[in-house]
């Protein structure tokens, strides 16, 4: 039995973290991006004439949106490449 140093276990958990948090970010807004062009759909089938408006307010609330990936990939990057939890050891 080999035992594992606090700098694997505190590397593996890191992994381990920032797979994670991809993984629940890149969930959260493929749900919240196909819910709002669900939505953007559906108020341009009644109001054809307002397409206009309707696509720029959807395209701006997917950019929204879409910066939680970006926050998201960035912790990860810390997580991997930064790593705070190292110095703590």
């Amino acid at each position: 039995m080999t035992l594992v140093t606090p700098l694997a276990f505190v590397l593996g958990l890191s992994a381990i973290g920032a797979g994670i948090t991809i993984c629940v970010a890149a969930i959260g807004i493929g749900l919240g991006q196909g819910f709002a062009a669900g939505k953007a759909v559906e108020g341009v089938s009644r109001q054809p004439e307002a397409k206009g408006d309707i696509l720029q307010t959807m395209l701006v609330g997917q950019a929204v949106a879409e910066t939680t990936g970006i926050f998201a990939l960035i912790v990860a990057l810390v997580l991997l490449f930064a790593n705070p939890f190292i110095d703590k050891l």
